[in-house]
């Protein structure tokens, strides 16, 4: 019989009883007697040890949430039901709005923005809206174009005096030069109406000036026609949808006149400092002199 010797480095230490019994024992099936009893473990269904339907699950709702959040606060899917912003915007359009824009700002003369339906407008437009469970809950994580909102362009901004005339648009009474994007170039304007844009609301109409249930046709409204600020949902930036009218959007020129910011502004801004110019004159005589000459000026006969 071979004996195990202490200087062997795998059986260091264990006499030559040991070694026999250790042998027998490794080397008999599970079950044998005097083996070592061997537990059935299950086998775990992937290597992180979570079963895979847990792992859909988790997958799933991870993506639900990313996009109820991408939705809320950065980009959403709208599509056109209407043919009131043509040809900028046609009829099947699918449409990303962003809403980072608008994060620390308000929307800007010539943004195309889509809007909450503020006073039933969607009665003269169409409001289609999905009509199966399925797109709507995809509508509602933003994984499908919404509906039941419109959109418009924006012409005026809260103070802003807007006024047609002779089939033009003016803004602070600067001519625009829209035959960029309105259809109905020869006549970017029907009537004759001037409003005064209020604090936080917006002016909108669509470029298709003929076809466009916008600003112009509820001024009778209680609403005045007019769109609060907080009922944007944020500015229209790419057509993704069909590919052929892939296409950026981008403020037309005409609204980068700085004039458009100062016509107003002119009087109303300088009349404080023209007043104060006329007035120092006396204003510094009164400081100069004391009480008593003061009393003596205001009698001196004219």
């Amino acid at each position: 019989m071979t004996s195990v010797r202490g200087d062997d480095p795998d059986r260091s230490g264990i006499d030559e009883r040991e070694a026999t019994t250790w042998t027998r024992a490794e080397s008999q099936p599970p079950g044998a007697g005097g083996g070592v009893p061997v537990e059935a473990v299950d086998e775990p269904d992937s290597a992180s040890g979570t079963p895979w339907w847990k792992e859909t699950l988790l997958l799933v709702g991870t993506a639900l949430i990313l996009a109820l959040l991408i939705k809320t606060f950065f980009v959403q899917a709208f599509y056109i039901p209407s043919g009131s912003m043509e040809n900028t915007l046609e009829v099947n359009d699918r449409i990303l709005v962003q809403k980072v824009s608008y994060w620390f700002g308000s929307p800007q003369r010539g943004d195309i923005v889509v809007f909450d339906d503020p006073a039933n407008w969607l009665g003269e437009e169409d409001g289609t809206q999905p009509s199966n469970p399925v797109t709507k809950a995809l509508s509602f994580v933003g994984l499908y174009p919404s509906g039941g909102h419109l959109v418009k362009r924006v012409i005026g901004v809260g103070g802003d005096h807007v006024r047609c005339h002779d089939g033009v648009v003016s803004v602070n009474r600067v001519e625009l030069r829209e035959s960029s994007y309105v259809t109905l170039a020869d006549n970017e304007c029907i009537g004759i109406w001037r409003v005064v844009v209020p604090a936080d609301h917006l002016w909108v109409l669509g470029d298709n000036r003929d076809n466009s249930a916008d600003s112009r046709a509820h001024m009778g409204d209680p609403g005045g026609g007019y769109i609060p600020v907080d009922d944007v949902v944020g500015k229209a930036f790419v057509t993704v949808w069909p590919i052929d009218r892939w296409r950026f959007f981008h403020r037309p020129a005409t609204f980068d006149n700085p004039a458009l910011n100062t016509a107003i502004g002119v009087v109303g801004g300088t009349f404080p400092l023209g007043a104060f110019l006329v007035l120092l004159p006396t204003v510094y005589r009164r400081a100069s002199v004391g009480p008593e000459d003061v009393e003596s000026a205001d009698r001196t006969p004219r």
